[in-house]
């Protein structure tokens, strides 16, 4: 059994836009990452855009990719930049994860990036972004959709793009879940989070943001169970967790058990870091490597609130952008 989500959002009327007309609200398209391995995507999702009044920045070139990344280090920090300084940009939305963001940190100026004003979205590799832009600035950001994945998609996954133009029209945003086990809880916090191995990745750098009270939500993919004890037993020790109000666990599949798991499986490590963590763990959220999922702003407040019918977390004073 893995740490998928039971319960989200409530249904709301489908809409991989916002209902009706907007703004002329412009998303600028990067790959601080990998490149589009469905390049397709690219233009599919510009022309679903297009066609609702939004306009859309492409700084992506498909025929600039290098080895596994969207670009050179070089080309992908540029692609940012010109993202970040675009006047007529109010959201800056990669393409895609997989690997690269953390090559391009130390080269990224956080100061620019957080006076530009502009809302950075995505998840996965991203995390580290929005990790490092926190830890400089305290400046919020979105672990939200990646373009190619869910607006370029040939079938669009409505709950994901609604549930982004919902938290993207604020003021609060709420999402729901249930899982076994969970505790009840009434805690109040700074959310923040993302992918687990990235936030490893960051532990004792100047990226890592330190977050008092927070309510870490967390997600990964294709990592074994022993793994992500491996990980949250990391955090423990360097201190991070106990100053933790609550962790809120998204998907984590994409593994295969072996022989040698001998019965230990998911539902054993959760059990075991249930007793061992210094924080209450909650599964339950529709996030991660999933096609249906909600949009979380890092850095916002949350409440979180957990009974034995499951657990909202409502979230307040974070970013948002003028849809109408």
């Amino acid at each position: 059994m893995n740490a998928s989500p039971t319960q989200d959002t409530p249904s709301r009327s489908p809409s991989a836009v916002p209902a009706a007309p907007v703004s002329r609200i412009g998303i600028a398209l990067v790959a601080p990452g990998s490149f589009a391995t469905e390049p397709e995507s690219i233009g599919c999702g510009i022309a679903r855009l297009e066609a609702h009044g939004i306009l859309v920045h492409n700084y992506y070139e498909h025929d600039a990719r290098h080895l596994r990344f969207g670009g050179t280090d070089a080309a992908r920090l540029a692609q940012l930049e010109a993202a970040a300084a675009d006047p007529d940009v109010q959201i800056v939305m990669a393409i895609r994860g997989s690997y690269g963001m953390t090559r391009l940190l130390p080269r990224i100026d956080f100061d620019r990036m957080a006076d530009s004003g502009k809302l950075f979205v995505g998840f996965s590799d991203v995390t580290a972004f929005h990790m490092a832009l926190y830890a400089r600035r305290r400046v919020g950001s979105y672990a939200g959709p990646m373009f190619s994945g869910d607006f370029g998609a040939a079938e669009p996954v409505d709950f994901t793009l609604d549930d982004f133009w919902h938290c993207l029209a604020g003021p609060t945003h709420t999402v729901r879940g249930q899982g076994a086990g969970n505790p009840a809880l009434d805690v109040r916090g700074t959310a923040w989070g993302g992918n687990l191995s990235m936030i490893v990745s960051l532990l004792g750098t100047p990226y890592f943001p330190r977050i008092d009270d927070g309510i870490l939500f967390l997600e990964d993919i294709a990592e074994h169970p022993y793994r992500v004890e491996r990980m949250l037993l990391q955090l423990m020790h360097a201190g991070v967790l106990a100053r933790q109000q609550a962790i809120v666990l998204g998907d984590f599949s994409g593994y295969r058990l072996g022989t040698v798991d001998n019965g230990y499986d998911f539902d054993h490590m959760l059990a075991h870091l249930r007793q061992e963590l210094p924080c209450p763990v909650l599964t339950g959220l529709a996030f991660g490597h999933i096609a249906r999922r909600v949009t979380l702003p890092f850095g916002a407040q949350g409440h979180l609130l957990s009974d034995a019918d499951g657990w909202t977390l409502t979230l307040s004073d974070y970013p948002t952008v003028r849809l109408r």
